[in-house]
């Protein structure tokens, strides 16, 4: 596994690294399995945040009697200092650490949010603290929304930047990271399947390996499934023009307005199951139909919940039109039942 150093921070990595949401699904053991398994791989870099179920936990006991050979990454939602402060002391509790590498502000979602963690009393207070202690090493955030994202960069209060990228969401390369490379930023790409709408990781992963200072970190919850990414990092290949041509079709089809299961909407007030609806179309695809039919049959019927009240447009880091989109995918499925049902 080729090393990079991520950014100003002068940490030696791994070009590919570990997000932890997926392990939440996993018991316990099972988790830690994984984990482990990742590290055996060449897999240096953990991402995770305290908001991830128990995610941490399972790194942290994962990976104990290897620390001193990873770094970690965690993050907190907190915008208020008394908060981040208590997140940061849990996150070295589940992670059975002194001292964490890199501790980000998560999904600043607009330049409210940037302003709010930044000014006297807010997180960025409590965590520069942490790290004038020694706690942590390092500040970084995360965020959706580009310009706030710019912002931030140029702030130079951050030592990274993490941020969607795949080659459906390909415009932080046209100047965002640009931005963070003039500030000798590290650059860590979330969702580098597009949240798990993208299936061809052959595809994604050669897109991405354009970038040799932008580390990915897909979201892992099989042994087959790192095993599958890493080998396309052991062995890269360039992609040839008919994997350019498929990713433009791919792209064409999607479109912009999609889901990417960032949960971010969720939960909703009157029991709508947002993503499981907007991911229709997806698994629909992967699945027999009459799988997929009874997998959204469930999700489908909580629909005719909505109120269109807005909250979860107004939640969705994308601004996307989820009511509509809501409406599309209850008719794809019926259309879909009655093509296979």
């Amino acid at each position: 596994m080729r090393v990079t150093t991520l950014g100003k921070t002068g940490l030696r990595v791994s070009a590919l690294g570990f997000g932890g949401i997926p392990i939440i699904r996993l018991v316990f053991d099972d988790a830690v399995h994984v984990v482990r398994h990742c590290f055996e791989g060449g897999i240096t870099f953990f991402d995770t945040a305290n908001v991830y179920g128990d995610s941490e936990k399972k790194i942290g006991t994962a990976l104990e009697s290897v620390r001193d050979k990873v770094v970690f990454a965690t993050k907190t939602l907190a915008r208020d200092a008394e908060t981040a402060a208590e997140h940061v002391n849990y996150s070295l509790e589940n992670l059975k650490t002194s001292r964490i590498e890199l501790y980000q502000l998560h999904n600043l979602i607009n330049e409210a949010a940037l302003d709010t963690v930044l000014a006297p009393g807010g997180a960025y207070e409590a965590v520069k603290k942490a790290r004038d202690d020694g706690r942590i090493a390092f500040i970084g955030f995360s965020s959706h929304h580009i310009p706030t994202a710019i912002k931030a960069c140029r702030t130079g209060l951050f030592a990274t930047v993490q941020f969607p990228f795949n080659f459906i969401e390909r415009d932080p390369a046209d100047e965002l990271f640009k931005v963070a490379e003039e500030m000798n930023m590290g650059i860590i790409a979330m969702k580098p399947l597009g949240g798990g709408l993208l299936e061809r990781a052959d595809l994604c992963f050669g897109f991405l390996q354009q970038y040799p200072n932008v580390i990915p970190i897909p979201g892992i919850q099989a042994k087959k499934e790192l095993d599958e990414i890493v080998a396309l990092y052991r062995s890269p290949k360039p992609l040839a023009e008919a994997d350019r041509k498929e990713i433009e079709r791919i792209r064409a089809e999607l479109g912009t307005k999609f889901c990417h299961r960032c949960e971010y909407c969720m939960p909703c007030e009157k029991g709508v199951m947002i993503p499981n609806v907007l991911g229709f179309r997806s698994f629909s695809r992967r699945l027999a139909p009459m799988a997929a039919i009874a997998m959204a049959e469930g999700p489908m019927q909580t629909v005719e919940n909505c109120e269109e009240c807005q909250e979860c447009v107004e939640k969705c880091p994308y601004d996307l039109p989820i009511p509509d989109l809501l409406k599309e995918g209850l008719s794809l499925y019926k259309d879909f039942v009655k093509q296979h049902g």
